[in-house]
């Protein structure tokens, strides 16, 4: 099978633009995450990729042909809801081999479809049982295999993890992601965790106010992100504003060195990303860009410790691994220093030339 290719997809309600001219292309075989806050677009461009939406615009393209005016039922699409959407009255073999049976595919092949379904999520033991006597975590599971029973061309998930809780969803994103490369099916998966993504996701898309704003690797997204915006939204950064001068930015009164950003124009406003853990705190000042620093406030997270300080640049946030400055408390004074090799610089207009 193809790629499936976005072109242009728009999707407006009255005066409000959900989604606005989206180009995409979710890659054969792998697992792509649209990622953002709610409000963003991600569930409008899913439900449109899936046919519960028609666009306003533009194309979708699969195998060469644009699908965007078939219906759902028309696209041989799998998909698992926000809210799993499993039948109570049926046992879990039952619900996992409905859309069998509504297709009229007899009752020994379908036995034998939601068997192996059951079996290739781990629940073969539980065809019997009601939804109701089922975890969280194995009601997904049936929800997956139900999905997956007319052997879809695309798999699609809608918040897939959201009603679980928190050791359950980390554990079910592995099992997930495990059972997507085993399968081989192309997915796109809708979430608002960036944790989430980070561990499942081939590639994310970034989504904001109905816009693509990166489209990446994880790695790439984390480490390189393309404006603020993504910057704060993946991960924990520090984000100073300032000036640029020949060798790095100016913030407030303070001159930091930057290296590998390339050519600077002096004078452009650009905003200056470093991450929390790339911040080494000291009691003196032994490298480039020392800033001192007041702790105001300490969070302990038993692996890490997150130390905040008012800074003359601003506050500044560092992650210290949980067996260093066990010691450091409210009110104490540190070095905080920024590599330069760690500082990068979002233009926040023209300025900065790759």
């Amino acid at each position: 099978m193809s790629d499936l290719v976005l072109e242009n997809l728009r999707k407006q309600f009255g005066s409000f633009v959900a989604v606005d001219g989206a180009d995409l292309t979710f890659e054969n075989g792998k697992l792509t995450a649209l990622l953002g806050p709610s409000g963003c677009g991600k569930t409008t461009l899913l439900r449109m990729i899936a046919g519960l939406e028609s666009p306003s615009r533009g194309k979708i393209m699969l195998n060469g042909q644009d699908i965007a005016p078939l219906t759902a039922e028309q696209r041989k699409f799998g998909m698992v809801f926000q809210s799993f959407a499993l039948f109570p009255h049926l046992n879990v073999a039952r619900n996992v081999s409905y859309s069998l049976r509504i297709a009229g595919v007899d009752a020994k092949t379908r036995r034998a479809r939601a068997q192996e379904l059951l079996e290739l999520v781990q629940l073969g033991d539980k065809g019997r049982n009601r939804i109701g006597e089922l975890s969280g975590g194995q009601r997904q599971r049936v929800a997956i295999a139900r999905a997956l029973a007319q052997n879809p061309e695309i798999f699609l998930l809608d918040e897939p993890m959201s009603a679980l809780d928190a050791k359950l969803r980390n554990d079910m994103q592995m099992e997930l992601r495990l059972l997507q490369q085993q399968l081989g099916i192309t997915t796109i998966v809708v979430t608002h965790d960036q944790r989430e993504a980070m561990t499942m996701a081939d590639r994310i898309v970034v989504m904001s106010q109905g816009r693509i704003e990166q489209v990446g690797t994880p790695q790439e997204i984390y480490h390189r992100p393309a404006n603020p915006f993504v910057a704060s939204f993946i991960g924990n950064a520090n984000l100073l504003q300032g000036r640029t001068i020949k060798n790095g930015v100016r913030v407030d009164q303070t001159e930091l060195i930057v290296k590998g950003q390339g050519e600077l124009v002096p004078g452009a406003e650009v905003t200056v990303f470093c991450r929390h853990e790339a911040v080494r705190l000291s009691t003196d000042s032994l490298g480039e860009n020392c800033v001192p620093g007041l702790v105001t406030f300490v969070r302990d997270e038993g692996v890490a410790r997150e130390i905040h300080l008012e800074t003359p640049v601003g506050r500044i946030t560092a992650e210290i691994p949980g067996s260093f400055h066990e010691t450091v408390r409210i009110g104490d004074r540190l070095i905080a220093e920024l590599s330069p090799d760690t500082l990068h610089l979002l233009p926040v207009a023209e300025g900065v030339a790759a």
